[in-house]
Formats: C-alpha cells, structure tokens, sequence
C-alpha cells in the first residue's frame, strides 16, 4: 500500500471511531483561516482526504458556490440564502402545494422545481426521472447536514453540479467501469457479460444518485465519497461500483440471470460499506494517481 492510500485508509478509520489525524485537521484549518479561501487548494484537500464532518458543511458551501470565497461576505451571503429559502417556502404554502406534513425531501424538491420555473401544475402529477435523483440525494443530504437551509441549498447545488460540470461525464462512467473490473477481474467481468448483465447494473442508483440508497443512510463512508465528487472527481463513484463487485464476487458469481445479479446489487449488505468505500479510494489511488481537485 502506498504512503498515500495508508494515510487516506487511517483517515478514514479516525473518523469512523470518532478521532481526527491531527495533521490533516490543522491543514485544513490553516487554510480555512485565509481571509480569501484558495478553492483550489479546498478542492485538492478534499480529494486526499476526507473532511472533518465539523467543516464538511462550511467546505462544500464554499465549493458549490454557495458562499463565495471571500470570508467577510458569508454572514451577509448565508442571510440572502435563508431570506430566498422563506420566501420560495412560502410561495409554495400559499398556492398550498406544501404543507408542515411534506416530507422535507419533497418540500426541497419543489422548491428547486418552483425557482427552476418547472413546477407541475399539481403534486399529484407523476415524478420526471430527474425529480427521483433529486428525491433520492435529498434524502441522503437529510442525514448528513442538520441545518434545512444548508441542506436545502447544499443539495440543489449539488445536483445542479451533477446535470452540469458531469453531465458529459456521467454517461461514460459505466464504459469505465467495465475497464476497470475487467482489469480488476476479467473473470467476474466474463461472468456479467454472460449472464447479459453489463447493460442492466443499476448504473443510475451507482452514477446519478450517487448511492444514495445504496451506501447505509447515515454513512461516514458516503460522505467521504461525496468529499471528493463536491470537489471535482466523480469518477471516484466508479472505483465503488467496481469494489461492490469485488466484495461480493462469489456471491455475484454464483447468481445466472442479470436479474438476479441486479436485484441483489441493488440492495448490498449494509454492514460491508466501510470496508467498500475505504478499498475503493485505495483503487482510486492505484488507477488514477495521488487525486487532485481535478482528478
């Protein structure tokens, strides 16, 4: 293992057990402490190692562009951010298309609809395939940041990150996938190909929701890859398809329908992540290089 990945691997560790290495943590703070934040040397942090979850919200606000670089300006910047959530909640109140009993995650959904000026006439119009990404991260967003402004914010910006700087990106990485496992393991890929299941993986659960629903709801892991596509690289969600498939090889190969494999894909042991999510950063690592914020 490189001097890299053991390092990235121990990070992981720390903060799953609740410790921090000191090293990484004042490195960051260093940086956080510049009156104008360097988004460059944010976005290379963030994809070495992962972020202190006390300045995971702070960090990917920054880099999503919610606040601006400039440290005197977020007070009043987070003050318009709250006063344009109000407002557009609102809205939505009065024309009674939400109310206290809407789910947050959908209460956000039609907010991002309603200031994208592509609100349904009604709630009970059937959700559009990009309503249920949508849906899907802002559940996932929900465990992760308490604040409903920041996650409000957060996850428009971050799926709004997704549909634009990805959107050539994301419908290549199933292609890379299959590169990658087939250099991993040619014989699992063999086996995929088959049962006729390289075509059927749940590639949108992997590559448009970003496991969400797939990585356990209140996981440190799916933050830490989450870390490093808010920074620039979400290629790293290839490296985690590939190790899915890698941990549960046997059980994979011993499945003869894609729809068995599928079905079984969709649904992975919850108790496997960790270890997942730290062997796919090591994969990262081995196939990409040492990350930087454009990796």
């Amino acid at each position: 293992m490189t001097e890299d990945s053991q390092r990235n691997f121990r990070s992981v560790y720390y903060e799953k057990v609740g410790f921090r290495g000191v090293e990484e943590k004042k490195s960051l703070e260093i940086l956080l402490k510049d009156d104008r934040l360097d988004i460059e040397k944010l976005c290379t942090f963030s994809q070495r190692f992962p972020l202190p979850s006390m300045y995971r919200a702070l960090v990917w606000k920054v880099l999503l562009g919610i606040l601006p670089p400039h440290h005197e300006s977020h007070v009043q910047v987070m003050m318009y951010r709250k006063e344009q959530y109000s407002d557009v909640l609102h809205a939505l109140k009065v024309i009674r298309f939400v109310s206290d009993a809407t789910p947050q995650s959908e209460v956000y959904l039609y907010m991002h609809r309603l200031e994208s000026g592509k609100l349904p006439r009604s709630p009970s119009f059937p959700l559009e395939p990009e309503d249920e990404v949508f849906l899907a991260i802002a559940k996932a967003m929900e465990e992760m940041v308490e604040d409903s402004v920041d996650c409000y914010w957060i996850t428009r910006c971050f799926v709004n990150q997704l549909n634009s700087k990805y959107r050539d990106t994301l419908p290549q990485l199933p292609k890379a996938f299959e590169q990658y496992l087939n250099l991993e393991d040619s014989r699992l890929l063999s086996h995929l190909k088959a049962c006729c299941a390289v075509s059927t993986l749940p590639y949108e659960l992997w590559f448009k929701k970003c496991f969400a629903g797939c990585l356990p709801e209140s996981s440190l892991q799916r933050q830490v890859i989450w870390d490093k596509v808010v920074s620039g690289s979400c290629k790293i969600l290839v490296f985690v398809a590939v190790e899915i498939l890698l941990t549960f090889k046997i059980k994979v190969m011993a499945l003869n329908s894609a729809e068995k494999i599928t079905k079984f894909l969709e649904n992975i042991p919850q108790d496997s992540s960790d270890a997942i999510v730290s062997k796919a950063i090591d994969l990262w690592h081995k196939h990409c290089g040492t990350p930087v914020h454009s990796a």
